[in-house]
């Protein structure tokens, strides 16, 4: 199942377009993207049968589907538009800790994006002054509370994934005597996430999946896979969840792999005329242009 907020209404995407799911459950469930993890079952369950074909409008007749036209159509929003909690994971795969210089961590580097940083797809993001660095990450989006999970239960509290970016100002994100990682990270626009949320049954193995990240029409600058973490998605649930309770719709930031601007020899980073895409397999492309504030 994939799901996506298109002009701030949840859609569900099926062979033939996507789907208004306020319409096509006669107002079961409503148009707001955050409520579906409210009562996740029951949604699930619902557009499960829906999108296999088995379901039809409130009248028994498919419900007019929402086709946006790229540039043109209603805008992406960010799959979850507000949750009570993201996490984030520093230094989670092991390519990234070498070229950060660093050893390997015995526990997650754990900090937060603030929500007002979300945004989604094809969304602009305005450059603050400084050195704005791309992260590209794993997204796991929780369908179910879960406090004290165990691992063999973990990635049944998930409702889905999405790609993200962690993109960060780094000298902020550095500025001492303690580093303000979450400030750092959360100037509006530095949580880009989409263009779905895909629950996990859709892809072939969750825990191992190609990800990257581009400059349109130019380098490639990240590309890994998930099974390099050091904590895997079910560990990071265990020990987040060890101390905070896990609601439906929290986010957590998985980490991100080599290739970030910070750790090259010249260090680069994103300039407003560049658009930078990213891509985990089986997941979703994400597109952001980024501008000038």
């Amino acid at each position: 199942m994939r799901m996506a907020n298109i002009g701030g209404r949840l859609v569900l995407r099926r062979p033939d377009g996507f789907l208004d799911v306020a319409e096509a459950s006669g107002g079961r469930f409503g148009p707001d993207p955050q409520q579906a993890f409210d009562g996740w079952d029951a949604f699930a369950r619902w557009a499960r049968g829906y999108v296999d074909g088995g379901g039809g409008g409130a009248d028994g007749r498919p419900a007019p589907a929402l086709r946006p036209a790229p540039g043109t159509g209603a805008p992406w929003g960010p799959p979850v538009p507000r949750p009570a909690q993201v996490f984030a994971v520093g230094l989670n795969y092991r390519d990234h800790v070498a070229e950060s210089g660093l050893t390997v961590p015995d526990e997650p580097a754990v900090f937060t994006k603030f929500p007002t940083s979300l945004t989604g797809h094809e969304h602009r993001v305005a450059l603050p002054e400084g050195l704005v660095d791309w992260e590209v990450e794993l997204v796991v989006v929780i369908g179910r509370h879960c406090h004290r999970a165990t691992r063999a239960e973990a990635w049944s509290r998930v409702a889905g994934v999405t790609v993200g970016q962690d993109l960060s100002e780094r000298r902020l994100q550095l500025t001492g005597p303690a580093p303000q990682f979450s400030l750092g990270k959360s100037y509006p626009g530095f949580g880009p996430t989409g263009p779905e949320l895909v629950t996990v049954d859709e892809l072939p193995d969750p825990d191992d999946l190609e990800i990257g990240c581009a400059l349109e029409g130019g380098e490639v600058l990240q590309k890994s896979r998930t099974s390099g973490m050091v904590f895997d998605v079910p560990e990071l649930i265990v020990r987040l969840s060890a101390v905070c309770p896990l609601l439906p719709g929290d986010m957590i930031f998985t980490g991100t792999p080599a290739g970030v601007g910070g750790a090259r020899t010249p260090q680069k980073f994103l300039a407003p005329d560049d658009v930078l895409v990213s891509w985990i397999e089986g997941v979703g492309r994400l597109r952001n242009p980024m501008g000038s504030v």
